[in-house]
C-alpha cells in the first residue's frame, strides 16, 4: 500500500521537504554525541546544497543551523557553531505588520507613482530631482496611455503632477519635454498560409 504525504507526520519547515526533515530526525535518534555533531553537519551540508546562498554564505549558514534546530522541536542536542535558538513562549506571535489601505488618488497611475512624485516632490532642486522628475513623467505617460491607446496630451502629465504633488511640482513643455510613444500594434491571432 502507497504511503501519502497527508498521512505522514507534518513536516515543521516544509520548504526542505521530507527528506531533510527525515534526516533531522534520524540526527535525534544518534546517541553518540560526536556522530549526532557529524550528523547535523551532513544534515546542514545537504540544506546548503539543495538551497544555494544567495546572499552572506556566513549569515546563510546560522539560519540553516538554526533551521535545523527549529525542525528537531528544539530538541537537538549538538555542539552548533552559533548560539542556539530559543523556542517562542507560548503564544507569542510577532508583530503585525503595517499595510496601507488608503486607496490612491488616481488609480490608474497606482500607488507607487504617487509615492514617487512624493519623493521627487520632496528632493531638493539639483540635476538629480530633474533626472527623477523626467522618468516619473514618462512613466505617468505609458501608464495613461496604457489606458488610452489615442493618445495623451502632455499638458494633462503636467497638471497631473502639480496636484499630486500638492503644488511642490510645477512643470512646462520648455522645462520637462516628454517622449513620444508609439503604440505597437498587438500580433495578429490569425494564421498564415503556407506557400506552395
Amino acid at each position: 500500500m502507497l504511503t501519502y504525504n497527508n498521512h505522514m507526520k507534518k513536516l515543521v519547515l516544509p520548504e526542505y521537504g521530507r527528506n531533510i526533515q527525515n534526516m533531522v530526525d534520524r540526527c535525534l535518534e544518534i546517541e553518540d554525541r560526536e556522530q549526532r555533531n557529524a550528523a547535523a553537519a551532513t544534515t546542514v551540508a545537504a540544506m546548503m546544497r539543495l538551497f544555494p546562498p544567495t546572499g552572506p554564505a556566513e549569515e546563510y549558514r546560522r539560519k540553516l543551523w538554526d533551521h535545523l534546530i527549529i525542525m528537531s522541536g528544539y530538541k537537538l542536542d549538538i555542539d552548533t557553531p552559533y548560539e542556539m535558538p530559543v523556542p517562542p513562549a507560548e503564544g507569542e506571535r510577532p508583530e503585525a505588520l503595517y499595510y496601507n489601505t488608503d486607496p490612491a488618488r488616481r488609480r490608474h497611475y497606482g500607488r507607487l507613482l504617487e509615492l514617487s512624485v512624493a519623493t521627487v516632490a520632496d528632493m531638493p532642486e539639483g540635476p538629480e530631482r530633474h533626472e527623477l522628475l523626467v522618468l516619473v513623467a514618462n512613466q505617468m505617460k505609458k501608464m495613461l496611455l496604457a489606458i488610452n491607446p489615442e493618445g495623451v496630451e502632455n499638458s494633462r502629465i503636467y497638471r497631473d503632477l502639480y496636484e499630486m504633488s500638492d503644488g511642490r511640482i510645477r512643470v512646462d513643455a520648455a522645462s520637462l519635454p516628454l517622449h513620444e510613444f508609439n503604440i505597437i500594434a498587438p500580433p495578429s491571432t490569425k494564421k498564415r498560409k503556407k506557400r506552395k
